[in-house]
């Protein structure tokens, strides 16, 4: 590890941009990957765009790890936990998407993550889109002896069955888990829900799929987060083998998210990291985080977060470990 202008870097994925938190850069598939506790990927997707001109998603992985290099792993507020002491990170740069193939590239993603699922390590994939949050699950699916269940936190239930005609847009990926049968629909949570962006049927989808909605009001009404990530655990891991979580940043209110998508009334910052927390903490098998969007977001606020986030769930993962 060296210092350069101050801050600290170890390995470069590509040109200036360090690994993950001081991570180590690995590659799959070697035994250099065996020493390490948790791996990070990213996903540079953003090829089914449906709304507008593309937002710049795709750049998400590379503004994270930049601005992860300002961080260490400690949590005072959270007992003085450092994360970095008890977890060697390992990151694997990113996906090799093409950008003007959809199918080939959601194969790629899939091919990808199984190799890494078959490591047995932590992984984080950082998107992109939340469209790659399909084939990374279905790559688990094929994997374990049981069935997947998902904790998708969200302003939306991204489950349209196309749009216009794109089977594997970012508003599309949960009706493609609703019919994985390697996924128990009855154990997805949508949760943190609210916004008039979402479209009627959509409530629909979910019910039919036997899919739970927690709404972004539920989780401020109840009052005890706690509480409330007890329930939501309870059902994504009923009948499963494994827990996966699915972040999407505009499950918080956009302003504590300005390099997301524009949606209000969602969670704060606080909200979103205990949940996550208390979720790691229960036992999930991998996450995801998606739609940070670097170019409408000058100072960064929104790929800064994403350290603290993954850190949340990092700290959340040493307790549960703890307990086995």
């Amino acid at each position: 590890m060296t210092e350069e202008d101050g801050i600290f870097v170890t390995d470069y994925i590509y040109g200036n941009t360090p690994c993950f938190l001081g991570g180590k850069k690995v590659q799959i598939g070697t035994n250099e990957v065996n020493d390490r506790d948790v791996l990070i990927y990213g996903v540079p997707w953003e090829g089914a765009v449906t709304w507008g001109d593309y937002t710049g998603a795709e750049l998400g992985p590379k503004s994270i790890r930049l601005n992860s290099a300002r961080y260490s792993g400690y949590l005072p507020e959270l007992g003085g936990i450092d994360v970095l002491s008890h977890y060697q990170l390992g990151d694997l740069g990113d996906v090799d998407i093409v950008p003007h193939d959809v199918p080939d590239t959601m194969n790629r993603i899939e091919s990808f993550a199984g190799k890494v699922w078959d490591t047995g390590k932590f992984p984080v994939a950082f998107g992109g889109d939340h469209g790659i949050t399909f084939p990374i699950v279905s790559a688990l699916g094929k994997k374990i002896d049981g069935k997947v269940g998902i904790i998708h936190l969200d302003a939306h239930y991204d489950n349209m069955n196309d749009y216009q005609g794109e089977m594997y847009a970012r508003s599309t990926p949960f009706k493609r888990l609703y019919e994985d049968e390697n996924v128990r629909s009855e154990s997805i949570v949508h949760m943190g829900i609210h916004g008039p962006r979402n479209k009627p049927e959509t409530g629909k989808f979910a019910a039919e799929a036997g899919a739970t909605t927690i709404t972004s009001r539920e989780i401020r009404y109840v009052n005890d987060i706690q509480a409330m990530a007890d329930k939501a655990y309870e059902i994504a891991s009923e009948g499963t083998e494994a827990v996966y979580l699915s972040i999407c940043s505009d499950v918080l209110d956009f302003a504590f998210n300005p390099g997301g998508p524009v949606d209000g009334n969602g969670l704060t910052s606080f909200e979103l990291v205990e949940l996550v927390h208390a979720f790691a903490k229960k036992g999930i098998i991998g996450m995801d985080l998606v739609e940070i969007y670097p170019i409408q977001d000058p100072n960064d606020f929104s790929s800064h977060l994403a350290s603290t986030i993954i850190l949340y769930a990092l700290a959340g993962n040493i307790l549960n470990d703890k307990e086995k």
